[in-house]
């Protein structure tokens, strides 16, 4: 399958070299031509710019977009001008899902097909398999199945339904991760500061063996004791959150939902900015693990 790239960040650097190693043809494209350069050393061809970018594509074109949200309605706007009837777009970032639903209002509106995908597992998962959330009208999902196939670990992607829905289970998913990482962090803490001296990466570990908690998380925990002490010294106490759990409050009030656990851990990551604490700590350093989030303390001041 051949396939325009847009967005060489760390989610979409890894996603390229993984499609190229599945069999695809890429084009990309990014402001940074450095990314663009080390991509292309992969197999990818380089683009000098959009236009450039949909002239490359064999009709008909389909452009994935992998940008921060904040600048999806330019992009898309621009790469529309270039594209024909039953092109096809795809928003693989983290988009809000009203946003998606209107952009798949106006995008299909021009001739062109629009998809929302939500993609969970971070740059390690955008590189050996993802989790795929996708949304849209099913027969363009149909026809691109076996690209979501292929960026997605064994099992691992969904058609959700019609424009929104793949961001809106993304987003759900980051609401509830929220409130997973805020229990370990808060767990964790109390157990710091018990009177019982214990080895908290070795706690980590039992508790990865066959208990209710198991998980990824606690597995990443565990890599960050060991990465950076169980003082985590130099880890910022205050954390950043990115939009997604404000979104899933937000959307949760609306629908008149009570989500207590997850508008707590919001409220406290909103808070850790004047107070930062060994939570905090647990916290930013959990999304240094999936996300490779910056965790300097001087960088967060």
């Amino acid at each position: 399958m051949m396939l325009g790239y847009i967005g060489l960040g760390k989610m979409g650097k890894n996603m390229v070299e993984r499609l190229i190693e599945k069999g695809h043809d890429v084009v990309v494209f990014d402001s940074d031509r450095e990314q663009v350069e080390q991509v292309a050393k992969l197999g990818a061809k380089p683009a000098r710019s959009l236009s450039n970018l949909v002239a490359t594509l064999s009709i008909p074109r389909l452009v994935w977009l992998m940008v921060p949200q904040n600048v999806v309605d330019a992009v898309l706007k621009e790469i529309v001008s270039f594209l024909g009837r039953d092109d096809t777009m795809i928003d693989g970032g983290n988009s809000f899902f009203k946003e998606s639903v209107r952009r798949a209002n106006e995008v299909e509106a021009q001739g062109v097909n629009f998809l929302d995908v939500g993609v969970s597992g971070g740059p390690r998962g955008a590189r050996n398999g993802a989790c795929v959330m996708i949304g849209g009208q099913q027969r363009i999902f149909e026809r691109f199945e076996r690209l979501f196939r292929d960026i997605a670990t064994e099992g691992g992607y969904i058609y959700a339904g019609p424009s929104g829905s793949g961001h809106f289970v993304k987003m759900v998913h980051n609401g509830i991760e929220y409130g997973m990482m805020q229990a370990l962090a808060e767990g964790f803490t109390v157990m710091k500061q018990s009177p019982f001296h214990l080895h908290l990466a070795d706690v980590a570990e039992v508790y990865n063996h066959h208990s209710v908690i198991e998980s990824r998380l606690v597995g990443w925990l565990k890599e960050a004791f060991h990465r950076h002490g169980e003082d985590l010294a130099g880890v910022s106490g205050s954390v950043v959150h990115t939009g997604e759990g404000l979104w899933t409050v937000e959307t949760a009030k609306e629908m008149g939902i009570s989500v207590p656990i997850i508008e707590g851990s919001l409220r406290f990551r909103e808070d850790s900015k004047q107070r930062p604490s060994y939570t905090g700590k647990i916290l930013s350093a959990l999304r240094n693990q999936f996300g490779w989030h910056d965790i300097s303390e001087k960088k967060q001041l």
